[in-house]
């Protein structure tokens, strides 16, 4: 099998399907989840009521063409927002499809009580026994019940280094979507249909069953803070122009409270957070809560390896003059 090319960032059907999106999430019950810019977006709808009470002749508000082009940028604005999360739920979609197709395309040399037969690895079950030999692409999770081979994990975990597996032992277990580099093993199928990690791996891409980490709940708490501070900051200048007796517009009002808030970093915290590339995942433990000798870590362009110390304790001897019990 070919290894998967990674998908363009701007492929044109990416792009005309994000910037479909772009406007169907401006509905206010999605935007709802974004606090700072679901405000930008209360700011535009404002702004739109402005430019039509100006039309109709206002014109303590400035003139019509200033309140039309503040319009423009903050609807532009969530535009950019909307577009650069649902391009990165889009290339995420593409991805997993790459993956689905992996999965599908790859035959398994399934032992059967007359021979080797090959099969699709969306047919396996679990107990089912199959072979894979040097250059073989394992069709999915199992545990290795003979033999040893040397894998390459590099698609799935971003491991560069490949790694050895054999029978026995916490190191025994391999993952659907590897590739055998060298010798030959008899695996076991230990998953049923759509629950392999290559499965995981697709419905994570996917954001089907993808939840918010703690740093991302923590950063859009301290946005929402910042924001709630700020529309204090713009509201108490009211009270303090009216005194000074100074005019502000509300054109001028929601521009500086944009300004102020954090919006590029909230609309883009989505897309930052969304559906990341196959091979950048966090650890996943093994089945019955064994490692199985897979660490799967996030490839940032390094490998991490991952040790384990255990403590061992050794019996004192004694010294010159004392006895055991002293010691």
């Amino acid at each position: 099998m070919k290894r998967q090319k990674s998908t363009s960032l701007f492929q044109p059907e990416l792009v005309k399907e994000a910037l479909k999106q772009s406007f169907i999430k401006l509905n206010p019950v999605k935007m709802f989840r974004n606090p700072v810019m679901f405000t930008v977006e209360v700011g535009t709808a404002i702004m739109l009521l402005v430019c039509g009470w100006v039309a109709l002749g206002e014109t303590s508000q400035g003139s019509l063409g200033y309140n039309i082009t503040v319009f423009g940028v903050l609807f532009l604005t969530l535009l950019f927002a909307n577009f650069a999360e649902a391009l990165a739920e889009a290339r995420g979609k593409a991805q997993a499809e790459s993956l689905r197709r992996t999965r599908e395309e790859t035959p398994a040399k399934v032992l059967t009580s007359v021979g080797v037969e090959v099969r699709n690895s969306a047919e396996l079950r679990q107990g089912d026994v199959f072979i894979c030999e040097a250059g073989d692409v394992i069709p999915t999770d199992g545990e290795i019940i003979e033999g040893l081979a040397t894998i390459d994990e590099s698609a799935i975990t971003g491991e560069s280094a490949p790694v050895i597996r054999e029978a026995g032992g916490d190191k025994s277990s391999v993952t659907g979507g590897t590739k055998v580099l060298s010798d030959r093993i008899k695996v076991m199928v230990t998953t049923q249909p759509g629950e392999s990690f290559l499965d995981k791996m697709i419905a994570l891409v996917e954001g089907a069953s993808r939840q918010k980490t703690p740093n991302e709940i923590a950063l859009t708490i301290l946005l929402a803070g910042f924001t709630l501070v700020f529309v204090i900051v713009c509201v108490t200048l009211h009270p303090f122009a009216t005194y000074a007796g100074a005019t502000i517009s509300i054109a001028a009002f929601i521009s500086l409270f944009v300004c102020l808030i954090p919006t590029t970093i909230g609309g883009l915290l989505s897309a930052i957070g969304g559906p990341r590339p196959a091979g950048q995942r966090d650890h996943q433990v093994g089945p019955g809560g064994r490692d199985g000798g897979r660490h799967r870590y996030a490839a940032a362009g390094q490998n991490r390896h991952h040790h384990h110390w255990q403590p061992q304790s050794h019996p004192f001897l004694p010294g010159a003059g004392r006895g055991q019990s002293g010691v």
